[in-house]
């Protein structure tokens, strides 16, 4: 029997999360009452039932009930119902944005401001993020992605360690991403753009990545890059890092670091141990530029 508490941040992607996993074959409540959880809990336990995987919605909804939550948990452990908690998370940037794109307010913000409201539920549902034995941040993870790694977890049974990483090229002259863990600047590499018949082109074209991965300090940073970033990861791991954001620029984002960007993710996406995605930020930017 598998019994899985899922918890986390409004607007976060709870009730995603549910219904991926009811589309996968778990038996889903949302929002029950706190002291019905404990009973919930032993009939699912119960040998004779036909169902077997088993997901439940708690959120501050619950609202003073959520307090007694962590005494009811305690007592499950107790009676041997064992469990799991799943707790979704995004950085309060991104929760302020989604509210403000549906229009709604936060449940505890009442009639002020909704960022007032995303740090009091951050006080309140900070024991389940410290109990929770997954934590998927959903900050920059689209719908498919966020079910990829529901089903690693939840269908397929892989061990997961919590982190995602997001693989990010840019360009500097539109800025440095504010959400990137780390920076690689890799203008100092031979610049395509001044090639008429690769100017148009980018670092997803065969002929770009040809030209930028012909140069020996290429495979030399790659490298060296590989080698960093597989250092830091079981450290970042061990830490509790959930969202890890690598960002590699160079001058317009279109073709150095797109290409350095999609290798970084090829050699990262051999390894099970975490979720990665690739993602290129200002690729287009330049042509939309003469288009104006």
């Amino acid at each position: 029997m598998r019994f899985v508490i899922v918890t986390g941040m409004s607007g976060a992607g709870k009730s995603t999360a549910l219904k991926m996993l009811e589309d996968v074959g778990y038996f889903c409540v949302d929002n029950l009452p706190i002291p019905l959880i404990g009973k919930f809990a032993e009939l699912a336990a119960d040998p004779g039932k036909e169902l077997d995987k088993f997901a439940l919605g708690v959120d501050i909804r619950s609202g003073t009930g959520l307090k007694e939550l962590e005494s009811v948990l305690e007592e499950m452990l107790v009676k041997n119902c064992k469990y799991e908690i799943l707790y979704l998370d995004a950085n309060n940037e991104v929760l302020v944005k989604r509210y403000k794109e549906t229009r709604r307010s936060h449940p505890l913000s009442g009639a002020g401001r909704v960022d007032k409201g995303i740090e009091k539920e951050r006080a309140m549902t900070a024991f389940l993020r410290a109990h929770a034995d997954y934590i998927l941040d959903t900050s920059t993870m689209l719908t498919r992605e966020l079910k990829g790694e529901l089903e690693k977890i939840f269908v397929n049974n892989q061990d997961y360690n919590n982190l995602f990483i997001t693989v990010l090229s840019f360009g500097f002259k539109y800025g440095i991403p504010h959400d990137a863990d780390l920076v690689f600047d890799v203008r100092f590499l031979p610049n395509p753009y001044y090639i008429e018949e690769l100017k148009p082109k980018t670092g997803n074209d065969k002929e770009i990545q040809d030209y930028v991965m012909s140069f020996d300090i290429t495979h030399e940073f790659l490298k060296k890059l590989v080698d960093l970033i597989t250092f830091l990861l079981p450290n970042y791991i061990l830490e509790g890092k959930n969202q890890l954001v690598i960002a590699i620029g160079c001058t317009g984002g279109k073709h150095r670091s797109v290409t350095l960007a999609n290798k970084l993710y090829e050699q990262l996406n051999t390894h099970k141990d975490y979720g990665v995605k690739v993602e290129h930020r200002d690729i287009q930017k330049d042509a939309m530029k003469n288009k104006q």
